[in-house]
């Protein structure tokens, strides 16, 4: 049986009615830039999330970077963040002429783990940023309260955090901004990038949607200082409008199929995602850990069974960010973990039957190493 890990085609095909009659909107009124899809996206992304703006960007790479110079972080400050993370976490942080300092992550959770914060902090630390990996929010009411003890900004990187929420508060209530991604893999997913900052602050706001716009002010063609080209196009901002009209479904469904995999391989020796107190969980991924990731993932490939790998080298030990980490064994449990991980197939397109077969092939492949080890 064949178990794709996405199915953006069938994803297309479920919208397609709205998605075809707005993008010929779109090109009937010739309306391509920030018109009245950027401006209902924005407002209704912000409504889900219970904050006041919105802010519609190019990419969730942009999201993050015009959020850290709209708050004003730059040259010579630190900002505490992990290494188990896409790259633009950490880009970010540098292009901006920042240092990322890098702490350790939780096990259980692969997010931030705040213990390891309040050691890290010097004169220098500007700013946490929190990363929600996979699909729920780190102990974001810890690093809340380690940051203002020490007068910290937080930045939360909510790239595959959309629609979540920590004891009550959602996405982008938890620090100063919050940046989301739309890519394509996304749980809401546009027709290429998009992104979007989140703020309750009027001058982050203000601030970004000058930066958006090449640093431009109230008056065209003023600039009050330099920014960038980042506007979302409004075929994107259309598509994800009408996308997220069902994205609610789509999580509940992911929230089946979790439990279809939760349930088939609890009694198996393999480490499965945990969903920490007070979260809910979108399931961006479903990472599971296994001594032999890769072993697995061609046993699951010779069966059809499609998986991934995020991430299997963490930043502080790729050649562009090392000399801001410590090497290797500095983070011992970032390292173990990017080892060990492998995302198996779930999106709201899989059928129970599809979950059902992946996950016996994943018991499968346990039992056998553990009679062969």
């Amino acid at each position: 049986m064949r178990v794709p890990f996405l199915d953006l085609t069938a994803q297309y095909n479920e919208v397609k009615p709205e998605i075809d009659a707005a993008v010929a909107e779109i090109f009937a009124t010739s309306a391509y830039v920030l018109g009245k899809w950027n401006r209902e996206l924005e407002a209704k992304v912000a409504a889900i999330h219970g904050v006041r703006h919105g802010i519609a960007v190019n990419s969730g790479t942009d999201a993050l970077r015009i959020a850290m110079q709209a708050c004003d972080i730059g040259p010579g400050d630190e900002v505490i963040t992990t290494a188990f993370t896409f790259v633009a976490s950490v880009e970010t942080i540098v292009q901006l002429g920042a240092t990322p300092v890098f702490v350790d992550i939780d096990e259980a959770t692969y997010n931030m783990d705040p213990s390891k914060v309040a050691a890290a902090v010097t004169s220098r630390t500007k700013a946490i940023m929190p990363i929600h990996l996979f699909g729920q929010l780190a102990n974001v009411s810890e690093i809340e309260r380690i940051a203002k003890e020490h007068g910290l900004t937080v930045v939360e990187d909510a790239a595959q955090a959309v629609g979540n929420h920590y004891e009550g508060k959602a996405a982008g209530n938890w620090g100063r901004a919050a940046g989301l991604s739309f890519y394509v893999t996304k749980n809401l997913g546009a027709a290429g990038d998009g992104g979007l900052i989140l703020t309750n602050d009027d001058e982050v706001k203000e601030r970004s949607l000058s930066l958006r716009i090449h640093g431009m002010g109230r008056e065209r063609y003023y600039y009050d200082e330099v920014g960038y080209t980042s506007r979302m196009a409004e075929l994107q901002a259309a598509v994800l409008t009408c996308k997220l009209a069902r994205l609610d479904d789509w999580n509940r469904r992911r929230g089946e199929l979790a439990e279809i995999y939760l349930q088939e391989l609890s009694d198996e020796a393999i480490g499965l995602p945990v969903t920490s107190v007070g979260n809910n969980h979108t399931f961006h991924q479903f990472t599971v850990r296994h001594p032999q990731r890769d072993q697995l993932m061609a046993f699951l490939k010779e069966n059809e069974i499609d998986s991934g790998i995020y991430y299997p080298v963490p930043l502080h030990l790729h050649k562009p960010y090392a000399s801001f980490g410590k090497g290797a064994g500095s983070l011992p449990v970032t390292e173990k973990v990017s080892r060990e991980c492998l995302s198996l197939p779930i999106h709201q397109h899989l059928s129970d039957e599809q979950a059902q077969f992946a996950a016996s092939q994943v018991a499968e492949f346990c039992r056998t190493a553990a009679v062969t080890r």
